[in-house]
């Protein structure tokens, strides 16, 4: 145990431009308590102004530099094998404006959509014939029915979507989220594929 350093690499961090990266912001380790303090510091990667804002970094490269620090003690690798370093660039301020636009874009282009569902699939004349067969009577427009289904509508969203703005109802992820942890899973292994150096000179060598 004390000749071996164990380290775990993080699948992702975010980081400032120009910021020096160490083995302490990458990985976790486990090693003999007189190496952490120098592990911790070893830096292996600067970040310059020519890099873009993903960044991978890959257990091999880790290794040399323990390697180089610590002389030949033995490295066990756990977990990811890269790190996506994401560069966190200032962002602009919000143009009002076009937050404005779109928003009117996409309420009224959702509105649009529900409406047009609602007319494909003959609502109203459904609502009218319930609306009939329960009281007798025929009506254009049964409000009865119309009114409550459009509140239903509403809250049934808010519980698909698991949010009521920025709180959230429980702590089950709704579907969005789980789209989006997918979407960002995807990226993630897109960005190891192809933006990883050490692959790239694995397949430029066939």
């Amino acid at each position: 145990m004390e000749n071996t350093i164990y380290i775990r690499m993080r699948s992702r961090i975010q980081a400032n431009p120009e910021q020096s990266v160490f083995l302490k912001d990458i990985a976790q380790i486990i090693a003999d308590e007189t190496l952490i303090g120098r592990l911790e510091q070893i830096q292996i990667y600067q970040i310059t102004k020519e890099d873009r804002n993903m960044i991978v970094i890959d257990v091999m490269k880790v290794i040399s530099y323990i390697k180089e620090e610590c002389g030949n003690l033995e490295v066990q690798t756990i977990g990811p094998t890269q790190t996506i370093i994401e560069v966190i660039y200032k962002k602009s301020g919000v143009s009002v404006p076009l937050f404005a636009l779109i928003w009117f874009l996409l309420f009224f282009g959702s509105a649009l959509a529900i409406m047009n569902f609602h007319e494909d699939v003959s609502m109203q004349s459904v609502h009218q014939k319930i609306f009939s067969i329960i009281t007798g009577k025929e009506v254009k427009k049964p409000l009865l029915f119309q009114i409550p289904y459009s509140i239903g509508l509403g809250l049934g969203m808010i519980l698909f979507f698991n949010h009521i703005f920025k709180k959230r109802i429980n702590e089950e992820p709704s579907p969005l989220e789980v789209e989006m942890f997918n979407y960002q899973q995807n990226l993630d292994q897109y960005v190891i594929m192809y933006e990883n150096k050490e692959n790239q000179k694995k397949l430029n060598d066939y």
